[in-house]
């Protein structure tokens, strides 16, 4: 994965990866003294990257993680960033987050002190205060929709986007969909027969709202109908194959 990215492509940081993994995420998995449970609709995180959890009072979770020995982090969350769009591999990265546990107001708090990234290209470590004090992507609760639109209504202009890319990234190429999109740019995913890589079409500027997007995406799709229809795209509708 990964065979092709714009080294000038700007992107978000670590943290607010991370940050938009938890605010987009609908479950996690709680690990705590050897107890593991799956939690569907169960967190929140409050602006300074505290988790606060809904679990049962009276459940094995809360006593694991309360009266686990100090020393070291009580317990561990790992939250799943799922693409919206049907793609091999949908799973674009995983956060895991160490930390205590105590209870405020009924719920189990935890407060990170060791933060982990995960992406294809590899684990980042990222600092307790850098992401306490970042906010998720500006367009992390629209992210779903728009590409769910842009895959199912918009198929012909992905397929327009994809003259942007370096022609050597389509070798190969069976299908194009949008795989994830930020304020900085959008990246599509090039699947091929047994294989896939992603590319990154940055943005002239960040998008800090939906219709800044819109903006956004029209410049993309300007710069594609000015440019030239990539030689692998070509051979495949020649072929039949799209």
């Amino acid at each position: 994965m990964g065979d092709h990215t714009h080294s000038w492509a700007a992107a978000p940081g670590a943290a607010e990866r991370a940050r938009s993994v938890l605010a987009a995420a609908w479950s996690c998995t709680l690990t705590a003294e050897g107890t593991r449970e799956e939690l569907v609709g169960a967190h929140t995180v409050t602006d300074d990257g505290r988790v606060l959890l809904d679990v049962p009072e009276d459940g094995a979770l809360p006593a694991a993680a309360i009266c686990a020995p100090r020393g070291e982090p009580s317990a561990v969350l790992e939250f799943a960033d799922v693409a919206p769009v049907p793609v091999r591999n949908r799973v674009r990265s995983r956060v895991w987050l160490a930390g205590w546990f105590s209870v405020e107001g009924g719920r189990l708090e935890l407060r990170p002190t060791r933060v982990v990234l995960r992406r294809p290209s590899g684990a980042l470590m990222v600092g307790a205060d850098e992401f306490a004090a970042v906010a998720a992507g500006a367009l992390t609760g629209a992210e779903a929709r728009l590409l769910t639109h842009l895959a199912d209504c918009h198929a012909d202009a992905v397929e327009r986007l994809t003259r942007l890319v370096d022609p050597a990234s389509l070798q190969g190429a069976v299908r194009v969909r949008p795989l994830a999109v930020d304020r900085h740019g959008l990246t599509l995913r090039i699947e091929r027969a047994r294989t896939d890589g992603d590319v990154r079409l940055a943005f002239h500027a960040p998008a800090d709202d939906v219709s800044q997007l819109t903006e956004r995406m029209h410049v993309l799709l300007a710069q594609a109908a000015a440019a030239s229809c990539p030689r692998p795209l070509q051979g495949q509708r020649a072929d039949g194959d799209g």
